[in-house]
């Protein structure tokens, strides 16, 4: 009996268990509450409006502060008056909605007193850097309106518009990328590379901590880069802060003006890197096509090779066998080849190979600014394309990821020193 007892109280407690699930199922099948998700969406699409009250409610505040509550004869400021209202607009985000102006008006000067509420609703706060930011993302000006209104009454979304807010905002990213000053960064490290718009060269110099962070240092604008314009660009920098005082590792693309423009400004200070990769593909543009991956894989072993005086053996090597093909290939290896081995004779390849043997690091920039600038297929003059260089540099900046091997460059910073300390006994 016991035991018939156990097993009527296990199927009564398993049949309660399942009425319970059954209740539990039934209340998550429940449909949603419809009038719920109509007052959500309600709320949702009374934000605008919201906003517009309280921006109603300000003005009157003040208002009254000025003129003291309706229909009062005391209170507020003597000869203050309210004075009707008039049409208006101000921004909400970087929307500009229409708006009712209350007006108040001192009798005794005879002149209509301006609210400071309304002056400052009328300016957008940082509405413009919503605009940079999705024009930079690939927004055209003409469709702006119709992906950006948020609310059906909101105005001045128009491309004219637009275009000329970004003006506005680009130009302040320019003159502030312009005067930045330098003093404050302990560079070890200086890329310079140029990037095309249209039939113009944009310079660009990116600087390198040590700690590994990447500045941007500024760029030039010039038709090829000559050394004139580069050494008077390099005193532009040196006269807003930049310290080269204990050497810098300059990394180049073997431009010759370049190089003589770094050496006429900074001299001894400046050790400089050619990039690996330009080198690699000049002496491969001499040859054929079908000759190109061999030499390639022939070049890469004796770049990479870490000591200096196997990588310089490794070359002499490939320039022998390449004497045999093509001469004048051999001519543009020859031509800048100690410049190309600088990170092995300061015995570094190893430790900073990966981030300054080539001038990769701007080129990775430079990829992220073409895509920032891709919409534009009309350089129109010199102001638009430094407004939107300036612009991408200013918002790629941020997100520049530390060099690789940055725990190294105070060794990069100590044999920097000793190579000036070993050229200026020479000299002397």
């Amino acid at each position: 009996m016991r035991k018939v007892r156990r097993i009527r109280q296990a199927q009564q407690e398993a049949k309660g268990t399942e009425g319970t699930k059954g209740t539990k199922a039934s209340l998550d099948a429940r449909p949603v509450d419809a009038a719920t998700i109509d007052t959500k969406v309600a709320l949702i699409q009374a934000l605008i409006p919201l906003g517009l009250m309280h921006v109603a409610a300000s003005l009157q505040q003040e208002v009254e502060e000025l003129t003291g509550p309706r229909y009062s004869r005391q209170q507020g400021r003597p000869g203050l008056v309210r004075h009707g209202s008039q049409r208006g607009s101000v921004y909400l985000g970087d929307q500009k909605l229409p708006i009712r102006v209350p007006r108040v008006r001192d009798q005794e000067q005879k002149k209509e007193v301006p609210l400071a509420t309304y002056r400052g609703l009328q300016v957008p706060r940082d509405a413009d850097e919503g605009i940079v930011r999705r024009l930079l993302a690939g927004l055209i000006c003409r469709q702006y309106e119709k992906c950006a209104e948020a609310a059906p009454t909101a105005f001045g979304l128009s491309a004219s518009t637009i275009s000329r807010r970004y003006i506005r905002a680009s130009a302040r990213k320019l003159q502030a990328l312009s005067e930045r000053r330098l003093e404050g960064y302990d560079l070890v490290a200086l890329f310079l590379d140029g990037k095309t718009f249209a039939t113009d060269s944009m310079v660009i110099a990116v600087g390198v901590t040590m700690s590994g962070e990447k500045v941007i240092l500024g760029f030039v604008q010039t038709g090829t880069e000559n050394a004139s314009v580069c050494a008077t660009f390099l005193r532009g920098l040196v006269e807003r802060g930049l310290n080269y005082a204990d050497g810098l590792l300059v990394v180049l693309d073997g431009a010759k003006g370049l190089r003589r423009g770094v050496k006429e400004v900074f001299g001894a200070a400046a050790v400089i890197q050619r990039c690996q990769w330009h080198k690699r593909e000049n002496v491969l543009a001499y040859l054929p096509r079908r000759q190109q991956d061999p030499w390639r894989m022939k070049l890469n072993a004796a770049h990479g090779q870490r000591t200096y005086t196997d990588a310089l053996a490794a070359i002499r090597r490939v320039r022998q066998e390449l004497a045999r093909v093509n001469k004048s290939a051999v001519a543009s290896l020859d031509e800048g080849l100690e410049e190309t081995l600088t990170l092995q004779r300061l015995g570094l390849f190893k430790e900073l190979g990966t981030s300054f043997k080539t001038t990769n690091c701007l080129e990775t920039i430079n990829a992220q600014v073409a895509r920032r600038t891709v919409k534009i297929t009309y350089w129109k003059n010199s102001d638009q394309k430094q407004r939107w260089l300036a612009t991408a540099l200013v918002d790629l900046e941020p997100r520049l990821r530390i060099v690789k091997g940055h725990r190294h460059l105070p060794r990069l910073r100590r044999a920097l020193q000793a190579h000036m300390e070993r050229t200026e006994g020479k000299a002397a």
